[in-house]
């Protein structure tokens, strides 16, 4: 494998848990810029996952920074699991919780009445803990001051959400959603709409528009490839 990280590579990454999306793209300028004595390079990513979250993480390399608008166009794919019960400030288990409710007369009818509303194209709320820019700071900062700011809604798409187990507290799902979506909020008001309460307790993108986390890469085989690379040219 050859790569040609300033003329631009699209790398697909498996973004580790308790990573933000920056600690990848740190990452891997810092290790590029090492590795190559590369003294300025372009990194970036199309579409940013939570901390908590796991999955797939396109990031740009080089003169391929300048298709991230159009890589964070495309739809996306998400698995993960409900945690009904309870709720909490960041709408997953990031902050504690601020409050708990009984899931014993929760039935399936009710699970799938409540799907049925978030299918389609809805306003959804971003939660405050999020990087959306509030006069020029990020939501989260104000949230971490317990200041006050009101998030405005936007529309978005789901074109699929889909139970695939029940298992109370827990549910586990599938979301096929347009960009702009927050797992977090849907999660939450997926409570709401349960007369309960409920937040996420874990999630994993696996696609964004064509591109499946099966073909991507851990940091650590990245680094490896990287390495195997460097070796082959130097010999």
């Amino acid at each position: 494998m050859a790569f040609d990280f300033e003329g631009g590579e699209l790398l697909l990454i498996d973004k580790p848990i308790e990573w933000t999306s920056f600690d990848a793209v740190n990452f891997i300028r810092s290790f590029l810029k090492h590795s190559y004595k590369i003294k300025k390079l372009k990194v970036g990513h199309a579409g940013t996952l939570d901390p908590l979250a796991t999955g797939l993480l396109l990031v740009c390399t080089g003169k391929k920074t300048k298709t991230i608008q159009d890589l964070q166009d495309m739809d996306k794919v998400y698995t993960g699991t409900i945690l009904l019960g309870q709720t909490t400030p960041s709408y997953d288990l990031e902050s504690e919780p601020d409050a708990f409710y009984s899931t014993e007369n929760i039935t399936e009818a009710a699970i799938e009445a409540a799907r049925l509303k978030f299918i389609g194209t809805i306003e959804q709320v971003p939660p405050i803990f999020s990087a959306i820019k509030i006069d020029g700071k990020r939501a989260f900062l104000y949230a971490r001051k317990n200041q006050d700011v009101t998030m405005i809604a936007r529309k978005i798409t789901i074109s699929n959400f889909e139970i695939t187990k029940v298992n109370l507290p827990e549910i586990e799902f599938r979301v096929d959603c347009s960009k702009g979506t927050y797992i977090r909020s849907l999660v939450h008001d997926f409570g709401a709409a349960l007369n309960n309460g409920a937040c996420l307790k874990s999630l994993r993108r696996t696609r964004i528009g064509n591109y499946a986390v099966e073909d991507s890469l851990t940091i650590d085989r990245f680094r490896e490839l990287v390495l195997q690379e460097q070796t082959l040219n130097n010999s």
